[in-house]
């Protein structure tokens, strides 16, 4: 084959594979009734250059997401590792701690979304905690979830055990476990800080959610990968019977390796999840995709900012944070508050 038909034969196959792309099977959980379930979405995340602050990304079908505010920050005031859930009196509530060696956890509370006040906070005595009377004073991206059925909050966060480094040491990471309080109003809280998973390995970013008649628990299995730890630096899940365990043997992972942050919400239909987590440090996002939190799960081909195979996108330099539905009314008011991208 000469160089001129070699080009042409390329030229071909790029045509193909694009065509081919175009006519790929959508990502399911779009509501082509028209009559969505969950009419609109907010990512409350902070960005590369900007790690630790408060922005929104927002969209319509969870798949397709534009930053508010000009890429400017909501608040000046937040610092953290962005986490809202809906809690006991209808209102919006975001926690977060000025670092990881803040061991202040702060709640503010909000009713549309925009102004936010701070409402309590709580420093967990980790010493009191068994097997970290010797732990190294860290607290790492605290979330809330709150539970309808017991109709109380339960906070989780990541402490390692040992003392090291973050820039210098595995063993910090390896050492990384899981800790819970729980509380009715956020107010007053258990005396001591508690183990989630009773399994003796390193996880981190972990967050609860319902699904059906379980509690499901997501988070990153913070083992370095190796031969002998595939499943290391991916995301995985387990279940129970109540928020608090015991939990169900570890799933596979349903991301590749090297991904964390992962966040979850239902498709506009409220058939099917959208798994996302990112791909470190700053690198993308990506997505996993499943009818039931217990799988299967597959990768669709997006965020890779090339139209013909993007089945979603994101905004560049979006880091660590949560996603969550709103009513399509809050998303006219956050677009009308801070203006969207293009418009």
């Amino acid at each position: 084959m000469n160089i001129r038909s070699s080009k042409i034969w390329m030229a071909a196959l790029c045509v193909s594979l694009t065509s081919a792309e175009q006519n790929a099977p959508k990502i399911p959980g779009q509501a082509l009734d028209g009559n969505p379930v969950h009419e609109a979405y907010v990512f409350a995340h902070m960005k590369h250059n900007d790690y630790g602050r408060l922005y929104y990304s927002v969209s319509l079908d969870g798949l397709h997401w534009r930053e508010l505010n000009g890429g400017k920050r909501i608040s000046d005031e937040y610092k953290g590792h962005p986490n809202i859930c809906r809690g006991h009196d209808g209102r919006y509530y975001l926690v977060g701690n000025d670092n990881d060696q803040d061991l202040n956890i702060k709640f503010w509370v909000s009713d549309d979304l925009i102004e936010w006040e701070l409402y309590s906070s709580v420093t967990p005595e980790l010493q009191k905690t068994a097997g970290y009377e010797h732990a190294r004073n860290a607290i790492g991206a605290p979330k809330l979830f709150f539970d309808d059925v017991s109709f109380r909050y339960v906070l989780t966060w990541h402490t390692p055990h040992q003392h090291g480094v973050p820039e210098a040491d595995e063993s910090y990471w390896a050492s990384q476990r899981t800790l819970y309080l729980t509380s009715k109003e956020l107010k007053k809280f258990d005396k001591f800080p508690q183990r989630l998973f009773l399994w003796d390995m390193a996880t981190t970013d972990a967050f609860i959610c319902w699904q059906g008649n379980a509690y499901f628990a997501i988070l990153k299995d913070e083992r370095y990968p190796s031969l002998d730890c595939p499943t290391g630096k991916t995301i995985r899940l387990c279940h129970s019977d109540s928020p608090l365990g015991p939990w169900s043997k570890l799933s596979v992972p349903i991301s590749p390796n090297f991904r964390e942050a992962a966040t979850l919400i239902p498709s506009p239909d409220g058939k099917v999840w959208y798994l996302y987590y990112e791909q470190y440090p700053g690198v993308s996002y990506g997505l996993s995709v499943a009818a039931d939190l217990k799988g299967p799960w597959f990768q669709p081909s997006g965020n890779t900012h090339f139209a013909d195979w993007d089945k979603y996108s994101l905004p560049p330099a979006v880091r660590h944070g949560c996603m969550l539905p709103i009513r399509r009314s809050e998303y006219s008011t956050l677009v009308e508050k801070f203006g969207i991208a293009g418009k």
